[in-house]
């Protein structure tokens, strides 16, 4: 991630990144609760999302009764408990939840770190795979224009553009 946004991510206040993160996760599970079907294992496991890059982490605990996404500053509190941690790059992590990254590439190549039930994380993994549209194509349109346009230039910048 760049210095300057990655500055600017760090100014962010932690509810506020809180309350954005709650909705999505309200969209995304709301909008394909068949995802749970394909969680298997996965459901009501809790994964630590770290982006090695950027000031925030997330605990994503998939659940049908009620999936949670908290956000953390980096370091990760021990409170943070987690089965399985997926760790590295922002852009690496957005092209996994974007549906466009293998997973298993990314992972060979040790851009993207797993850790803990690599079960459970395959499980997640297969389960966000088969979105249409992708998770992070359901968060952009919440935004409208503005956000599809955000998630383009995401895209853009995360490969190399």
């Amino acid at each position: 991630m760049f210095p300057l946004a990655r500055r600017a991510l760090a100014l962010l206040p932690l509810p506020l990144v809180r309350a954005l993160v709650r909705g999505w996760t309200v969209a995304v599970a709301q909008g394909a609760p068949e995802v749970f079907a394909r969680l298997g294992p996965g459901a009501g496991k809790r994964f630590l999302i770290e982006p090695t890059d950027a000031p925030f982490a997330f605990v994503l605990t998939p659940d049908p009764a009620g999936t949670a996404l908290e956000a953390h500053r980096r370091p990760v509190p021990a409170c943070a408990a987690w089965d399985a941690r997926i760790a590295g790059p922002l852009s690496a992590l957005l092209a996994l939840v974007d549906g466009r990254a293998d997973a298993d590439a990314q992972f060979f190549r040790r851009e993207v770190c797993v850790e803990g039930d690599v079960e459970a994380a395959t499980c997640l993994r297969s389960a966000l795979d088969d979105l249409e549209p992708s998770a992070a194509e359901r968060i952009a349109s919440l935004y409208g224009p503005p956000g599809r346009a955000a998630l383009a230039g995401l895209r853009r910048w995360g490969e190399g553009a």
